[in-house]
């Protein structure tokens, strides 16, 4: 059910794909594992150039209001993906191999670690661009090299304590939890720059 390596490795051919004609998902599909996989990093790779946009040099704070409305909402997709993918794996879990209820807790849930495994590749992605810049000062490129190879060892590092998390659930010796995210900023009536606004408009 689940594998870091085939993770990993789907996660650094999505980037290399979405990279060269990024795609626009269904979100609506019904699809398996590693198609939810797919979405999750989806909305950590649009979130990633969304907040690019942001930085941009010159950029209006019109333009700034609107990119950050849509990091909120790719920030929001991110969570309720990650949340789905322990929800899907729990419910593997429930049908094949229950977890034992008396088992040591984890702090950590499959998903966030998958979450931060998505993070991971799109850093190594873009740091490997910077590595090979053509046109970037003088000592560039071997920091960013540098910078590839601590990356690439703490991906290798998380993509083990998931293997072992997995594993260990499996045998019974250690269970997870769903933590909820519960965001508060993109619901309109727990945000108080919100909905104080909106009674001030009302004029109530």
């Amino acid at each position: 059910m689940l594998s870091a390596d085939e993770i990993v490795s789907l996660h650094d051919q999505l980037n290399r794909d979405w990279h060269g004609e990024p795609v626009n998902l269904d979100e609506n599909r019904a699809g398996d594992w590693l198609d939810l996989v797919t979405r999750q990093h989806r909305a950590n790779f649009d979130l990633w150039h969304i907040e690019d946009e942001a930085r941009a040099p010159g950029a209006t704070e019109a333009e700034l209001a609107q990119v950050k409305r849509r990091v909120d909402q790719a920030n929001q997709r991110r969570n309720d993906l990650a949340e789905e993918l322990d929800r899907t794996l729990l419910a593997w879990l429930e049908a094949h191999a229950p977890p034992d209820p008396d088992a040591p807790l984890h702090s950590e849930s499959p998903g966030l670690i998958i979450d931060r495994l998505s993070i991971l590749a799109l850093k190594i992605y873009h740091t490997g661009e910077e590595a090979d810049r053509l046109d970037a000062p003088a000592g560039h490129g071997q920091r960013n090299r540098d910078r590839l190879a601590i990356l690439t060892e703490q991906r290798a590092d998380l993509a083990k304590c998931l293997d072992a998390l997995w594993r260990e659930t499996l045998a019974g010796t250690r269970r997870f939890k769903l933590y909820r995210q519960m965001k508060m900023y993109n619901d309109p009536s727990l945000n108080p720059a919100v909905y104080r606004k909106l009674v001030k408009e009302s004029g109530r």
